[in-house]
């Protein structure tokens, strides 16, 4: 497990869109062979996405060859409300890069058959390879997608009753009506997370300090569902100082000892323009009289 400290959000938020940035070049996608990628919702990501839009426009990086799963989606909500999962994604993400509309997999809130759905949600993963890399961000009481305290940690995607700290945190996009903030999501299962061949969390924020803590330092637990992923072979936590308030000073000073190494794996920063000259350079026909 990797934990990454680095001074503010804006800091964690680039570290992240690197590593995903490098993951995507080095697995050298195409046509045949696409990287799958999971991918959160909220305020966390925000910023890892604005940086990977960056790179795309300056052609640094491509989403052609890349298919994304959502982690959730509310139900009820309609699919064109502004704080629909599938608004959120699309207008902070997808319709800005050059990602193939049919290759974005978001759980349907309205389908008729809500399990149903979710079953084709799995199978749909399964039939593109499994993730390769699902990143995700978490709840102040340590719950990924809408694993609410007390999920299993081994459950799939599936039909979830969301706990008031849930709703509460929520209703700020809903202009603080309660009333108006869906209770029931679509999420993927805390197995289903942990079925990627590799997880990074972003964890920012004072008020995400304690789960945090939960995490890294206290023992797995389902009442703080992201303390699973201390048993993935390979989970990068990324963060800010803030959110490591309520950690040990010896266990922050630990992982900043490790920084040294963890920073290889975003410097050197690769491009696809960099794999372009490659394959223009081993295209031309050699020297011959």
């Amino acid at each position: 497990m990797k934990l990454i400290i680095l001074d503010h959000y804006s800091e964690a938020s680039e570290w992240a869109a690197k590593y995903i940035r490098n993951r995507i070049i080095q697995f050298n996608p195409g046509p045949d062979k696409y990287f799958t990628l999971g991918l959160p919702t909220g305020s966390t990501p925000l910023g890892c996405y604005k940086k990977l839009i960056e790179y795309y426009q300056n052609g640094d990086l491509s989403f052609k060859y890349v298919k994304t799963f959502n982690m959730d989606e509310y139900v009820g909500l309609p699919r064109d409300h502004p704080e629909s999962y599938h608004s959120f994604m699309w207008n902070n993400f997808f319709k800005h890069i050059d990602i193939d509309p049919g290759n974005t997999h978001i759980l349907d809130g309205n389908a008729a058959d809500l399990q149903a759905e979710c079953d084709a949600f799995e199978e749909k993963i399964a039939a593109a390879g499994g993730i390769e890399l699902f990143v995700g961000g978490i709840g102040p009481d340590g719950h990924i997608a809408f694993n609410e305290p007390g999920s299993s940690l081994v459950s799939r995607t599936r039909v979830k009753t969301l706990a008031m700290d849930t709703i509460l945190a929520n209703a700020r996009f809903f202009h603080g009506d309660l009333s108006q903030v869906p209770t029931m999501a679509l999420t993927v299962g805390v197995g289903t997370v942990m079925d990627a061949r590799e997880v990074m969390i972003l964890i920012t924020g004072a008020h995400k300090a304690f789960a945090l803590y939960k995490a890294i330092e206290e023992g797995v637990n389902h009442m703080w569902t992201v303390s699973a992923f201390q048993q993935h072979p390979r989970t990068v936590f990324v963060c800010d100082e803030d959110a490591t308030l309520e950690l040990k000073v010896k266990t922050v000073k630990y992982f900043k000892g490790l920084m040294l190494v963890h920073t290889k794996l975003v410097d050197p920063l690769y491009s696809i323009k960099e794999k372009e000259a490659e394959k223009s350079q081993s295209s031309k026909k050699p020297y011959s009289d």
